[in-house]
């Protein structure tokens, strides 16, 4: 997994992973609450999306518009299954930060499985996880970029440049 955290370093697979359908490479964003991108990362296709919300978290700078630090942590995280580890969501609690992010089935069969063991069901609040549409909205308007829907980079702080252009554009016609 290459390192995120130093941006001026490109990943020795330049952020491009194969699959079945070929060569592909992976967004991953946070973004506000009406869908503007606070943090980019660029990863290879077929690299699992769970491995990188702790940079996710880490790369979350949100200033004050009056004195004080800027904000490094959000109320809640609207994610979905794939983020649903026992760890992320320790991860989360330790931070103060609430987890609105459903059980996958597997999870939910392995833990009825151990009986009390297994621990108590996953609990999250339904009716704010109706607004982690605003992720996959923020998604749809920076693959309005046809450069960014079909990667012509071949480097991925190129192709993340493109990437951060878009999202300056997105919270300029906010």
């Amino acid at each position: 997994m290459p390192n995120y955290r130093n941006r001026r370093l490109e990943p020795a697979d330049h952020g491009i992973g194969r699959s079945r359908g070929g060569l592909s490479t992976k967004t991953h964003l946070a973004v506000d609450g009406q869908g503007r991108p606070l943090v980019v990362l660029i990863g290879p296709g077929q690299g699992g999306d769970s491995p990188v919300l702790g940079e996710l978290l880490a790369g979350i700078r949100v200033p004050r518009t009056g004195p004080g630090r800027p904000r490094t942590r959000p109320q809640a995280v609207l994610a979905d299954k794939a983020y649903s580890a026992r760890g992320h969501r320790a991860q989360l609690r330790a931070r103060g930060i609430t987890a609105v992010i459903p059980e996958p089935a597997d999870q939910a069969g392995h833990r009825l499985r151990r009986g009390p063991a297994g621990g108590r069901p996953v609990s999250y609040d339904k009716l704010a996880y109706r607004g982690r549409n605003v992720v996959e909205r923020a998604f749809n308007q920076l693959k309005n970029w046809r450069g960014i829907a079909t990667r012509y980079d071949k480097h991925a702080i190129v192709f993340r440049g493109a990437v951060v252009l878009a999202s300056i554009l997105i919270w300029l016609r906010h």
